[in-house]
């Protein structure tokens, strides 16, 4: 008997039995459905981390001021003022595996444009930022040097707050107001997106660090020059480990420490963060996808029962089949093709519906997910294995009936 006359008579049997078929699919089509959807969905969640990293630029460090005392209470991280503007020019100039540092100073603060108002934050920094956090200008320019020696007043705004307040006009060389300072907007930032913690990264606007602390922040403290944080953009290819220390002790040589003092400064590598929680999202999808895969599982024990059950119930037209020169590899290739067709036409039941099913959470959930071929491949790849895998026992066992007494059963 040659292939296509076994797929034949398989399909036939199958048909006869078309209720049965279709039930015992059933675990295979819930299988590769469930893994098909656990799979789009991490592969989502991996690509919004991904994206998440690129938005920070490439090889970056945060440097934060670390904890203070005060009355004998210690406070918590990012307490004190212990960052200069200094403290970055020196690291940009004395570590070196640094490429570029930002200093920068934050602060929330109602934008006014003619008859519109956002609540927005407001950045204080350098040009070295749109190179650190790799973050270009989509309309304008950036700062002259001139504009961030003498705490003019200028701005960059991101989508978001162009979006507020300016709505479909082109904001270049309109006037804006933050805490009754008039700044002239000179720029529009690219998209970036949010970021890990969710928050907007385009709703903000950026101003020179000498006008922050001159106009907008407006204390006499200013003249300190101190920093909320330093961005540091490494080298390519240079460590990260080695950046890190290199700042370590240059920190504590500026600020005078003692070898049994603390650190009064904290230094976070974000793209090693980041890095980290990709890893374990792709573990979570992984897992995921392992007790879908359960499923698959469930599905071939139920093709084992019900072809075990069809030998059962075929044995007498296994004899004669047997009796009128059918082969032992005959039987078993029917047998086994039957089992290999229920588990591939539940496959391309389970892929379609698990495509679905993607495409639902997406649109209901708001969920990004990504569903590319390697995961398809897999699925069916898997469930074909199951149906051969769980096929080839009860095929083996029709095939090795004896002719007289296959013929003998009632």
């Amino acid at each position: 008997m040659n292939f296509a006359a076994a797929w034949r008579s398989a399909w036939r049997a199958l048909v006869t039995n078309l209720m049965r078929s279709v039930l015992t699919m059933l675990g295979i089509i819930i299988g590769v459905a469930a893994v098909i959807t656990m799979i789009a969905i991490g592969g989502g969640a991996q690509a919004r981390v991904a994206e998440q990293i690129r938005s920070l630029g490439s090889n970056v460090i945060l440097l934060m001021p670390g904890s203070r005392t005060a009355s004998g209470v210690r406070l918590g991280s990012g307490a004190g003022n212990t960052l200069t503007e200094d403290d970055a020019i020196a690291i940009a100039r004395e570590v070196p595996e640094v490429r570029a540092t930002a200093p920068q100073q934050r602060t929330g603060a109602q934008v006014v444009a003619q008859n519109a108002n956002w609540p927005t934050q407001v950045l204080g920094t350098t040009n070295e930022f749109f190179e650190v956090r790799d973050w270009p200008v989509e309309a304008g320019r950036l700062f002259e040097p001139a504009e961030l020696a003498r705490s003019a007043k200028v701005a960059l705004i991101g989508q978001s707050v162009a979006r507020e307040l300016f709505g479909d006009e082109d904001p270049i060389d309109q006037m804006i107001r933050v805490n009754r300072v008039p700044l002239t907007v000179i720029g529009v930032l690219g998209r970036k997106g949010q970021n890990s913690f969710g928050q907007d990264q385009d709703d903000l606007v950026v101003v020179p660090l000498s006008t922050y602390r001159n106009r907008v922040q407006g204390r006499s403290s200013s003249r300190l020059r101190t920093v909320g944080s330093v961005t540091v953009q490494v080298h390519e290819g240079q460590s990260m480990q080695a950046a890190e220390e290199g700042m370590r002790q240059l920190l504590r040589q500026r600020h005078r420490l003692q070898p049994d003092q603390e650190d009064d400064f904290t230094i976070r590598n974000l793209t090693e963060v980041l890095a980290a929680q990709e890893a374990s999202t792709q573990v979570m999808t992984w897992l995921l996808a392992a007790v879908a895969g359960v499923s698959l599982v469930v599905g071939g024990i139920g093709i084992m029962n019900i072809m075990l059950v069809s030998v059962t119930e075929r044995t007498r037209e296994i004899g004669l089949r047997m009796a009128v020169g059918a082969r032992s590899r005959d039987i078993l290739g029917q047998f086994l093709i039957e089992a290999v067709t229920l588990s591939g036409v539940g496959g391309a039941i389970g892929i379609a519906l698990g495509a679905l099913a993607s495409a639902a959470v997406a649109w209901f959930a708001g969920w990004e997910v990504v569903l590319g071929w390697p995961a398809i491949v897999l699925a069916a790849g898997f469930s074909a294995a199951v149906g051969v895998f769980f096929g080839f026992y009860p095929a083996r066992r029709a095939a090795a009936l004896l002719p007289i007494q296959a013929l003998r059963h009632e």
